[in-house]
């Protein structure tokens, strides 16, 4: 996929949005100029147009006579009025992107009321530094070439599995809400640096890139968290010593019901 193939259209102009634009120009996979946005806010327009370099409108549907490729970028509470709004528009060639947390693909395709191309992707606030872990599942009618495309883009913004979709309230749980069930935990270490002397700031940058530092090392070599544990744990050492802390406080079975209940509250919405 090179810039001078793709152009890309927006509607909702929020932060991921902006996540997924500046990864796609950073990589190189599609210019600014070929990108274009509508969004409710002229404040938030006239940003994606000085800050980036995207071409602006306030009209859905000029977004719709000019790109092919769309993706969806508005809460899932108006994501319906949206649909009936631009179905008109909808055409046979138009791939409909949707990161409308909870939104299934049927609905969209309900609401377009058309044989449309949908794809569904659930990212994460880690796209904002190109670090997302998103999950992508294709709807009755798009293509697997929808979804390599789908794929392609979102790889700009960090790593892409493929899942089916009746997987992604359990992605939901995990990845999605995942960020903020690590901030405590980096928060927690980090107030921990400071009980022992520590600064802040020197507190909590340690935290963050050990944290950063552990996951790389698991994505990286491939090794096994636990194996990764074993290695950093000497017998009568400081680790095991902590690690015996961790699990007598429950904190295993603290995250794992963390995204049970994620999960769970997902699949009621």
């Amino acid at each position: 996929m090179s810039e001078e193939r793709l152009s890309l259209g927006f509607i909702g102009g929020g932060r991921i949005a902006e996540a997924i634009i500046r990864g796609v120009t950073e990589k190189r996979l599609i210019s600014p100029g070929a990108i274009l946005v509508s969004d409710i806010s002229e404040s938030r327009l006239e940003y994606l147009r000085t800050a980036l370099g995207t071409e602006v409108t306030d009209d859905n549907l000029k977004v719709l006579e000019a790109r092919e490729t769309l993706i969806i970028a508005v809460k899932p509470q108006v994501i319906d009025d949206l649909l009936v709004e631009i179905s008109p528009m909808v055409r046979d060639e138009h791939l409909i992107i949707s990161v409308a947390a909870g939104v299934k693909t049927a609905r969209i395709e309900s609401d377009i009321g058309k044989y449309a191309r949908v794809v569904r992707v659930m990212p994460n606030i880690a796209a904002i530094v190109g670090e997302a872990a998103s999950a992508i599942c294709k709807g009755s009618y798009s293509t697997y070439e929808d979804l390599e495309l789908t794929k392609k883009i979102f790889e700009a913004v960090g790593r892409v599995v493929i899942v089916d979709e009746e997987k992604m309230d359990a992605v939901t749980g995990l990845s999605g809400s995942g960020p903020g069930f690590i901030m405590p935990i980096i928060e927690a270490l980090a107030d921990a640096g400071v009980h022992e002397g520590l600064d802040r700031e020197t507190a909590l940058l340690l935290a963050s890139q050990t944290v950063l530092g552990a996951g790389k090392l698991v994505l990286e070599t491939g090794m096994h968290p636990a194996a990764v544990k074993d290695m950093v744990t000497s017998p009568g050492g400081t680790t095991i010593e902590g690690i015996k802390a961790l699990e007598e406080g429950g904190v295993r079975d603290a995250v794992m019901e963390a995204v049970i209940r994620a999960v769970e509250r997902s699949r009621e919405l």
